[in-house]
């Protein structure tokens, strides 16, 4: 059976012919602009598929910014995590270099006497017989410190020195059973000797008669007798006054000034230096009896 059409032209005759069009379009669109409407409609209808095929790229690029935006943030997290961490420790010794630097103020701005010789201490070490109330300063006898020598700080007196090193001392506090001070009563004047109890927030006054004017809350002041403690700097006040029937002594009990638990930094106090009377000197017999 025949075929109702007969063979076309050859291969080579169609792509001649496909060549020649091709060219002629080209010269048509590009002197003439013929197909400018054309393609803005072939533009439209393609470029659903130029997206289509576009789009695992862009997939691929988002996907690919993401993860180094994660990578990134991390990253900065844990930098900024590590920065806080060591700003949080320069916080801490700040505050701690803050509450130091207040202690130092309080303690040199302590009750005492600008012309008296005076010298700031720390302390390296507490005596841990807990019948012993004793620490252990870093100055010694080439700082001049000597034995007797009364010991303070910001709030009040502290103790005195027992023995002397080379470069460190034994402090005696006044909470210590075998220590006592002379105190004076700053309302009245009236005069005892605050002794030790064994126990860091309390003193006690001994042989105090019934009827002797000393009140709950009255300050005791050195009194410098016995020329041991400089005369006018606080040791405690009165917490308790108690009488038991029979007994001819009351019950005294007083809160030392100074926080003995919690002490860091002490002030060596230096006696003032004595002051000769020339007229007295030439007063004196030993003077008037001196040969010429």
């Amino acid at each position: 059976m025949k075929p109702i059409f007969g063979r076309g032209p050859s291969l080579p005759i169609r792509l001649a012919l496909a060549v020649v069009a091709s060219l002629l379009l080209i010269i048509a669109d590009s002197r003439y602009h013929s197909f400018t409407e054309a393609k803005v409609y072939l533009n439209s209808l393609v470029s659903p598929l130029q997206y289509m095929a576009n789009s695992p790229r862009l997939l691929l690029d988002a996907a690919s910014s993401q993860l180094m935006s994660r990578q990134s943030l991390l990253a900065q997290s844990q930098r900024l995590e590590q920065e806080l961490f060591l700003l949080r420790d320069d916080l801490l010794r700040l505050r701690h270099l803050e509450q130091e630097n207040q202690r130092l103020r309080d303690l040199l701005g302590s009750p005492v006497r600008f012309d008296t010789r005076r010298m700031v201490a720390e302390i390296m070490a507490v005596d841990t017989d807990p019948f012993s109330h004793q620490v252990v300063i870093d100055k010694g006898g080439l700082e001049g410190v000597f034995e007797g020598q009364p010991v303070l700080n910001e709030q009040g007196v502290v103790g005195q020195v027992i023995s002397v090193g080379k470069t460190t001392s034994r402090v005696l506090l006044i909470t210590d059973t075998s220590h006592g001070i002379p105190v004076r009563v700053a309302r009245n004047d009236i005069r005892a000797i605050a002794s030790g109890s064994g126990q860091l927030d309390r003193l006690l006054l001994h042989n105090i008669t019934r009827n002797t004017d000393i009140r709950e809350g009255d300050v005791l002041l050195s009194s410098g007798l016995a020329g041991r403690f400089p005369e006018g700097y606080p040791v405690g006040r009165i917490s308790r006054v108690g009488y038991e029937e029979g007994q001819p002594f009351a019950d005294i009990r007083v809160q030392p000034f100074a926080a003995l638990d919690r002490v860091r930094y002490l002030l060596l106090l230096w006696p003032e230096p004595k002051v000769i009377d020339v007229d007295d000197v030439a007063a004196s017999p030993t003077a008037e009896g001196t040969p010429q």
